[in-house]
């Protein structure tokens, strides 16, 4: 090892290396019996992690060892088969040994000049999931971390592209049931809270296109600029879809630009039934989806995808000095349609992964998600005391444990303390919502490795912890 060129000998990197594998394959191999993970208070990790800044390096082995005890030991499995909480990151060796080339060769892929091959995989990749998701062929797009930057970036081509940055009087509508990077995304762009129009849901918590229309009309008349509809591809909440095609026909009537936010579930396109629900989705003016959810890759993977691929160049151009020598006509630069100019080679894992296993395998897997949702619903709706609230739809499904006996109010701490009792137990994770103002629990079932026993054992869990709570109850009173 001479630490000062920060370097290890080949025979080092090699056993430091084959050790991180073997830890890897460990992982991956052993999950579905590990716990689904778990967290630790500050005060607890502060006494095992911080320290004053060494001054003198340790052997790897000692930083390894403090990794997997205190780092990788208190985080939540995002890629257990029975991680059932938020948008799950099923993720995958393939696509694991992919970041581990593109970081390890360091590839800067935001300019041609600098990673070339970079350039054409990701061209490659995006290609794929324009054709994948139905958008017309000179469509374009690119990786980002994940949605919040695809939809920040998405709605920054709207603006230039739709307004010409003049963002006065201007009117974005979305539903109530949008996700919150919409509006932390609008309020970067610097419209204020009245250009924000949220329109309520329908009794399937879908954009509401009557209410709509006359909201649109209504700020015609007082002489606003309705300018973009942001439409749901799958909400996090319960998997609801807006009406898509409903909505592209306003769109088309009013000239307005339209955002979808398919984060998760526009990969719902890659199968038979997702294609009937996702109706409309390829009429996007701008989508996005996240690879690292449901075409299961590790993060960070994001994706933006455009009906015009020179929106993108005339949105984020630019031409300093400093880079004349990488502007070259017949090369693609990817710096110059987004945010960043230094990024990642984001691509390699899903272009990887896609190569070996084959998209027949994704779309596969999609599939068995919607399988798995529907069996958590006939479960679910077998039970007594339980309700489905939302059927199965996109891999997610909601529902509340109810007996009729018990107040709404006493109902909604119980399925609070369901999902505390759950987080203990770590045998399985989902987590809960409010929707008409009551606590409900929710699965998002996508993972491919997650069985038909780990979803009914899951809710058969879920009812054992609900009696128990409610008998409790009822012996305290």
């Amino acid at each position: 090892m001479d630490r000062n060129r920060l370097e290890l000998t080949p025979d080092e990197m090699r056993d430091f290396g084959y050790q991180v594998v073997d830890i890897l394959v460990e992982h991956f191999y052993s999950l579905p019996d590990k716990p689904t993970g778990k967290t630790a208070s500050r005060p607890a990790l502060e006494k095992l992690i911080e320290m004053p800044v060494p001054t003198k390096g340790e052997s790897y082995d000692a930083v390894l060892q403090d990794v997997l005890q205190h780092v990788t030991d208190n985080v939540m499995h995002l890629d257990h088969p029975r991680f059932f909480a938020w948008v799950p990151s099923p993720s995958n060796f393939v696509s694991v040994m992919g970041d581990l080339l593109a970081s390890g060769f360091n590839v800067f892929s935001g300019l041609w000049l600098a990673g070339a091959g970079a350039a054409q995989v990701e061209l490659t990749t995006l290609h794929w999931l324009i054709q994948l998701m139905g958008m017309p062929q000179e469509s374009g797009g690119l990786f980002v971390s994940g949605g919040s930057v695809a939809n920040l970036t998405g709605l920054t081509v709207a603006k230039h592209i739709k307004l010409n940055n003049a963002i006065e009087q201007a009117v974005v509508y979305f539903s109530d049931q949008t996700h919150a990077s919409v509006e932390r995304a609008l309020k970067i762009l610097n419209f204020a809270p009245h250009q924000l129009v949220k329109i309520p849901t329908d009794t399937h918590y879908r954009l509401n296109t009557k209410h709509l229309k006359r909201q649109i009309l209504k700020d015609r008349k007082l002489h606003k600029r309705p300018f973009c509809i942001i439409a749901n591809a799958g909400t996090t909440n319960t998997g609801a879809i807006d009406p898509l095609e409903e909505i592209h026909e306003i769109c088309k009537q009013e000239d307005l630009w339209m955002h979808v936010d398919g984060a998760y579930g526009a990969a719902g396109m890659l199968s038979q039934e997702g294609q009937q629900l996702l109706k409309g989705l390829s009429h996007a003016d701008s989508l996005t989806l996240d690879p690292h959810k449901w075409l299961f890759q590790p993060y960070e993977i994001g994706c933006l995808l455009v009906k015009e691929k020179e929106w993108l160049t005339r949105t984020f151009e630019n031409r300093p000095t400093y880079l004349r020598d990488t502007q070259q006509k017949e090369e693609y630069n990817f710096s110059n349609t987004g945010i960043q100019l230094t990024r990642s080679f984001r691509a390699l894992k899903l272009w990887m992964s896609i190569r070996v296993f084959g998209i027949d395998a994704f779309k596969d897997a999609v599939g068995h998600g919607l399988y798995l949702a529907k069996v958590a619903e006939k479960k679910i709706r077998q039970l007594p005391d339980w309700e489905v609230i939302t059927p199965a739809q996109l891999g997610i499904i909601t529902f509340r444990f109810s007996p009729a006996s018990n107040s709404e109010k006493e109902n909604d701490q119980i399925n609070k303390k369901i999902v505390a009792s759950m987080i203990r137990e770590q045998y399985a994770m989902l987590s809960s919502t409010i929707l008409d103002q009551k606590t409900v629990l929710r699965m998002c079932i996508i993972n491919p490795r997650t069985t038909i026993e780990d979803v009914e054992h899951t809710i058969s869990k879920l009812s054992e912890i609900g009696q128990k709570i409610s008998l409790k109850k009822k012996i305290i009173v």
